[in-house]
């Protein structure tokens, strides 16, 4: 299955979370995200305005740094928001039930390389980097699977 690329310049945090927010509605269950970026890219905020544009009722998003995984029912299904940063070893990824969830649910993953080699099958891993003005930002899409291409298409042409 070849891997397939896209690239966005976000000028600014509110076009970060438009592609967000447009992003949120194309995912279904058994979509896995995977953000990657030095601390302070822009992964939890994308997560954060992605999950509220799909929540059924408004609520709180914290950062899921210290719990390592927040759960919340969405009108898409049930998303696994998750934060790796802290994991030393890919077996805990098991112990949180991640793996399991790549199968029933919208995953949302920050730091994905501690996953070391339980990816899913089918990702979309957005690398978010420094644009060359403050506050912009580069956002590098690569994906796995065919289901992407049409979800990327949709990105692209909004």
């Amino acid at each position: 299955m070849a891997n397939r690329t896209a690239e966005f310049l976000l000028e600014s945090p509110a076009e970060t979370g438009t592609l967000a927010r447009r992003l949120g509605p194309l995912l279904h269950e058994g979509d896995t995200l995977l953000l990657e970026g030095e601390i302070g890219a822009g992964k939890t905020f994308f997560a954060r305005e992605l999950i509220s544009e799909i929540l059924i009722e408004p609520e709180d998003i914290p950062s899921p740094t210290f719990t390592l995984v927040q759960t919340y029912e969405t009108r898409l299904g049930e998303v696994w928001h998750a934060d790796l940063y802290r994991l030393s070893h890919p077996d805990e990824i098991i112990e949180l039930g991640l793996i399991d969830a790549f199968d029933h649910a919208i995953c949302v993953v920050e730091w994905p390389d501690r996953l070391g080699t339980m990816l899913p099958e089918t990702r979309l891993r957005l690398s978010f980097s420094e644009g060359p003005r403050e506050d912009s930002r580069h956002l590098n899409a690569s994906w796995h699977g065919e289901r992407w291409d049409t979800v990327l298409k949709a990105l692209k042409n909004a």
